[in-house]
This record gives structure tokens, sequence and C-alpha cells, in this order.
């Protein structure tokens, strides 16, 4: 018969609990599992799998009471490195939805919304075309392993209960908010750029041809030619979005040693 202490009780709970507040804060906020599409039985039971299955290669956990103080404020730790990293990930493929919502306007679907249930309100078409096509690519480019990789990384750089309060950390956060918009408009702007001069064309032929009906083929000639430039533009998608997701990993490993850093 097997006798426990309750010290190695202590120990074992100890270090899976921990882990398990920061691997399933982290896909409750990642754009790929944390869908509201999702029960949050299966979030938390993959949870529950990710952490028995990386728990013994994590380092020794801090003797410290889970049932106490000092414990809870362990989890709430754990809780924001998780929604901080998933919260990362959630912005990169927050640069394509918005790059959709610009070229959807700019073809005049503007009208044409469905109600996105990760995002929780409406969005454009051809916005949750790319972000359905992104999700697809980043499974393709093994990318829910690497972010893994880099989750499982952070028990090494941010031990539990070793993570210093450095405000910088969370500044970046909000600095890398503004990727959204650049890197969004930067890959729309070929397509609003020609949509634009097309626009401007047949506004001057209007002007100059006012008994030509410009405005009842405008929509449709606009349409046309945004889904052709689209298709032109997807065959340079897939680099772009290796190149996205390379610099959001990086980036995450920046956040990762900022937060590792003592403050000022």
């Amino acid at each position: 018969m097997f006798d426990f202490t309750s010290v190695q009780m202590q120990t074992w709970v100890a270090s899976f609990i921990w882990p398990f507040f920061r691997i399933t804060a982290f896909l409750v906020a990642s754009p790929l599992l944390g869908h509201n599409a999702i029960p949050q039985k299966v979030k938390i039971g993959v949870g529950v799998l990710l952490t028995i299955l990386i728990g013994p290669l994590l380092p020794a956990p801090p003797a410290i009471p889970v049932f106490s103080m000092a414990g809870f404020g362990l989890i709430i730790e754990q809780l924001l490195i998780g929604i901080a990293i998933g919260f990362c990930m959630r912005m990169i493929f927050s640069v394509v939805q918005a790059a959709g919502e610009y070229i959807g306007m700019q073809m005049g679907l503007g009208f044409a919304t469905s109600y996105s249930a990760d995002i929780g309100a409406s969005s454009v078409i051809i916005s949750r075309f790319l972000y359905q096509i992104t999700l697809l690519m980043f499974l393709a480019f093994n990318g829910h392993l690497l972010v893994l990789d880099v989750v499982l990384d952070t028990f090494r750089l941010l031990p539990i209960g070793g993570v210093q309060a450095n405000p910088g950390a969370w500044k970046l956060i909000a600095l890398y908010a503004g990727t959204i918009f650049s890197t969004g408009l930067l890959l729309s702007l070929p397509l609003i750029g020609a949509l634009l001069l097309m626009n401007l064309a047949m506004g001057i032929l209007n002007r100059s041809a006012p008994q030509l009906t410009v405005f009842s083929i405008g929509f449709p000639l606009t349409l046309t030619v945004g889904l052709v430039l689209l298709m032109v533009m997807m065959t340079s998608f897939g680099p772009f979005l290796e190149r996205l997701f390379q610099s959001g990993f990086e980036f995450i490993k920046v956040l990762v040693g900022a937060m590792a850093e003592k403050p000022v």
C-alpha cells in the first residue's frame, strides 16, 4: 500500500495547477481554440491534456501552498501571461481581418456582412474569407506546433513565481496593436489604390457624359475588378502570411523577454 505525505500531494498539485492556468488562458485567448463556437469543456480538456503532457518537462514549482494568498497571486500571474501571449496571436490574425474590411468596403461590399462568433460582431464577408484562409495556412505552416513550443519556452524564461512586474512589457503589447492597422493597410493597399483610381475614372466619366448611367454599371464593375484583383493578390498571400506569422512569433519572444526583465 502506498503512502503519500501532504508535502508530496502539495508538490503534485502545484506542478499541475499553475501550468494548467497559463496554458488554458492561452488557449482561450488564442484565435484557433479560442473561437466561441468551440465548447468551453473542449478548451479545458485540451488544456488538461497539454498540461499532463508537458508537465514533466517544466522546472520544479516554487514551494508555495496552492490554497493561500501567494498561491492565488501565482494563479493570476499565470492567467496574465497566457492571455498576453494568446492576445498577441489574435492580433496577428486581426491584421488579415482589417485588410478584408478595407478591401470589402472599397469593393462596395459594406452591406455584405455576416455575424462573426469569434469577435462577437458583424464583419464584411471578404474579411471572413481571408480569415478562414489564414487559419488554414496557419495549420499548414505548423503554426499551432510552433506556438505551443513558444508557450513551453515561456516556462523557462518566465518560471512560475519569477515574473517581474515590468510595465514596459505591457506597453509593448499596446504598441504592437498598431500593426493591425499598418500591416493590414499595406496588404490591402494595391486593391484599394486600383479601385480608387477606377472610381475616380468613373466619376470623371459621369461629369463629362451625364447621359451615361455610370452608377448603374459602377457597382458590378467595381465588384468584378475587385474579385479579379483579389485573385491576383492570393498568389502572394502565402508568403505574406509566412512573414506575418514569423514576425508574430518573434514579437512574442521579445514580449516574454521584456516580462523577464527587472523593472527600472
